[in-house]
């Protein structure tokens, strides 16, 4: 019996499918889910979230948000999560040196948790998209561009 998964965020739906695990970065540490699992919420930390399928496994970088387990059906609630594959590596690397500049002159400790969060942001997608360059893309692309639809905007009062 696989796994209904879900991943959300504000923008878009980043994938749904069927998978055989899923191993996500919780605030406390990594959680690992199976089918079966005991229901749980939680939130997320920041970090990979990976997902198993068939034998191929699918990474997305995940910021923020909240896991909800039931035996059957995973939804993940973030922030952001982003796909291994999609990730502008030259984008990451441009948000990391301008995080180690502000890093550098900072003196407010407010302007240095966002810094030291935006380096730990652009880390993560750095990390995953040199590993995504290197792995050939599995089964769950297709699965996940079948599942976006166009978002529906409600009619605003313009």
């Amino acid at each position: 019996m696989p796994l209904h998964l879900e991943i959300v965020t504000p923008e878009k739906r980043a994938f749904v499918g069927d998978v055989d695990e899923v191993i996500v970065p919780g605030s406390e540490g990594e959680l690992g889910i199976l089918p079966h699992h005991a229901p749980l919420i939680s939130t997320l930390g920041q970090g990979v979230l990976r997902l198993k399928s068939g034998g191929q496994e699918q990474e997305f970088a995940i910021f923020g948000g909240f896991l909800q387990v039931r035996p059957d059906r995973v939804v993940v609630l973030a922030e952001t999560a982003d796909m291994d594959s999609e990730i502008d590596l030259e984008r990451a690397e441009r948000a990391r040196h301008e995080a180690e500049r502000v890093l550098e002159g900072a003196v407010e400790p407010a302007d240095l948790a966002v810094a030291r969060a935006a380096l730990q942001r652009a880390l993560i997608r750095i990390r995953l998209a040199e590993r995504g360059a290197r792995r050939p893309r599995g089964s769950h692309e297709a699965a996940r561009r079948h599942s976006e639809a166009p978002r529906q905007e409600p009619p605003g009062d313009d």
